[in-house]
């Protein structure tokens, strides 16, 4: 096995001959490799991960909210806080831990979206050659933001998961001006990006009981939006188009992580306390699951929607999901994925994060409490489906930076010569790396 690439290398440790690498080389010279190569230059962007301090506005409006209302309101969010740390004791640090989207590629353009500090995302376009910089969306309405998606088939909309609710932004441009729920204030929610490109709070998903939403997933057609909150056990299915919610409750534990499948058949909801739920979105039934190697931390769909991936908090082995009829039938096994190099090479005892390429070719994991000389790496798989998952191990991605460790990662999995893999490190910046095989780019 090759050694390790050095700290601070921005670089992937290559195993297999067929995979394109750039080793030990300047952010320049890999830009030039990888835009000879894709035809794109991917450059890496600064966001930022500390918490956003608020604004000199938002202070204003903290010293004037002193209504009896305001205190009364106040009251009632901290007996809610309370009630939630002795109903969902598992939840409290359960949501700083779980894999939520907090980087996403847009399924169709070279749009990547990321959460910069607490109250902002970035925008990255890398088809607008004229704007280098990443867009900042930032509204009053927008705090505390946990996670965020894109809208499929609905052009460039972005769903983000915030303190009471989720704000849909969509992008104008001349010819093209979304329309506006009424009741939203767009002037607070409007952001020039220049060359005539704005983008616009078009609606606030308001959550009926003022819950912080932490985990949301499309519908694959766009129709609707899954929404759930750490500190509940119900989840609600929004219809975007008219802004109304329906809320489903079932278990007793907090949702942690939503998940629809590709074809839209089902609905993956996994709990604070182990358990998880398979629903299936024709009648809304669902079956109950339970793992034995703690919460889970990440999951992922294949492709075509018949498996899922799970990763566990105390173990090193993944959980595959395989159907065993069509939709909307239920039948399932839960069998063991065996990942033996992460323990063996890197002495962790647990998965943190995963994210799985569309073509369901890469596999890409993060793993926790590893030997030194590991520590912050990211894993990368290649994966073979005949039918069950077999992996093998391609090598690590090291990040930018001192000691830096991966926040989050997502896939661009329509980039049509192969699988990117975006990640969002510690030290503050956001990196695309190409996992492709020669297959992809030659003639």
């Amino acid at each position: 096995m090759p050694s390790l690439p050095q700290r601070g290398e921005v670089t992937i440790c290559e195993i297999n001959c067929d995979l394109i690498t750039a080793k030990n080389l300047s952010d320049d010279r890999a830009e030039e490799t990888y835009g000879g190569v894709l035809g794109f230059v991917f450059s890496p962007f600064p966001f930022r991960t500390d918490t956003v301090l608020p604004s000199e506005q938002e202070v204003e409006l903290e010293r004037s909210d002193t209504t009896p209302r305001s205190v009364f309101v106040a009251f009632k969010e901290i007996l809610s806080d309370s009630f939630k740390r002795i109903l969902f004791p598992s939840a409290l640090n359960l949501s700083a831990e779980v894999s939520s989207e907090r980087v996403n590629w847009h399924p169709h353009k070279h749009i990547v979206a990321c959460i910069s500090g607490s109250n902002q995302v970035l925008i990255r376009d890398y088809d607008n050659s004229e704007r280098k910089d990443p867009c900042i969306l930032a509204s009053e309405a927008q705090r505390e933001i946990k996670s965020l998606e894109w809208r499929p088939n609905s052009g460039k909309t972005l769903c983000v998961a915030c303190k009471g609710g989720i704000c849909l932004w969509s992008e104008s441009y001349p010819g093209n001006v979304p329309s506006v729920r009424s009741g939203v204030a767009s002037s607070v929610g409007t952001v020039s990006c220049g060359s005539g490109i704005r983008w616009i709070l078009v609606d606030f998903l308001r959550s009926p009981t003022g819950e912080h939403i932490s985990a949301i997933s499309c519908s694959p057609d766009g129709r609707y939006l899954a929404s759930a909150s750490h500190g509940s056990s119900s989840f609600t299915i929004w219809d975007i188009a008219q802004g109304a919610g329906t809320p489903v409750r079932r278990g007793l534990g907090a949702i942690s992580i939503l998940k629809w499948s590709p074809t839209g058949d089902y609905l993956l909801t996994t709990m604070s306390d182990g358990t998880f739920y398979i629903w299936e979105t024709n009648t809304w039934t669902s079956e109950r699951w339970s793992s034995t190697g703690g919460y889970i931390t990440g999951a992922a769909w294949d492709p075509i929607g018949r498996m899922a991936l799970l990763a566990l908090s105390e173990s090193n082995t993944l959980g595959s999901l395989h159907f065993a009829s069509r939709p909307p039938a239920l039948d399932a096994h839960l069998l063991p994925v065996e990942l033996p190099e992460i323990a063996s090479l890197t002495g962790s005892c647990g998965i943190e994060k995963i994210a799985w390429d569309a073509s369901g070719e890469r596999l890409a994991l993060s793993f926790r409490d590893s030997e030194e000389m590991y520590r912050g790496l990211i894993a990368v798989y290649d994966i073979k489906r005949t039918p069950l998952i077999s992996p093998s191990l391609v090598g690590f991605i090291r990040g930018p930076g001192e000691y830096p460790k991966p926040l989050a990662f997502s896939f661009h999995s329509k980039f049509k010569q192969g699988p990117l893999l975006s990640v969002c490190w510690s030290s503050g910046l956001c990196c695309t790396y190409p996992l492709i095989f020669r297959s992809h780019i030659l003639p």
